[in-house]
């Protein structure tokens, strides 16, 4: 089990999006990986793939290219096992350019509360390092940091 589980209430929703979100503050492929079932079915952007392995394998990719990963998710809507995120994040390359991205996830999980399926829509937009928002130390955002609505 990995709860909270479904169906979700509104707390529960906001509860599994938070959790979501520090994993992938961690940048830690595997720990981020092990939410969901072996089998697990991603679109992001516009890469499809499956599996626990193949999720290391992304997510290894893009934190070696997205350097300085900060990331904030909210919870958008949700409905019996399916919630829907919006979420930017905030990086940069290995030239320095920064970038902040935009998008939204649409997830489905397991009666034990593993993701089965995330499809992930995103934007990337060029920032001056100086438009920066995500400014808290490398890992989870800390609690009294304000989400998307309060930036």
């Amino acid at each position: 089990m990995r709860p909270p589980v479904p169906p979700f209430t509104r707390e529960t929703a906001v509860e599994k999006a938070r959790m979501a979100e520090n994993a992938w503050n961690t940048r830690d492929p595997e720990r981020v990986a092990g939410a969901y079932t072996p089998d697990s079915r991603w679109r992001n952007r516009s890469e499809f793939f499956e599996g626990r392995d193949a999720i290391v394998v992304f997510l290894k990719r893009k934190w070696a290219k997205e350097l300085d990963y900060r990331l904030v998710k909210e919870l958008w809507a949700f409905d019996g096992n399916h919630i829907a995120v919006r979420f930017q994040y905030e990086w940069h390359d290995a030239e320095g350019n920064w970038f902040r991205s935009y998008g939204n996830e649409q997830w489905e999980f397991d009666d034990a509360g593993y993701m089965q399926r995330r499809e992930a829509s995103i934007n990337d937009v060029a920032i001056a390092e100086a438009d920066r928002k995500f400014l808290w130390p490398l890992g989870i955002r800390p609690a009294d940091h304000p989400g998307l609505d309060g930036i």
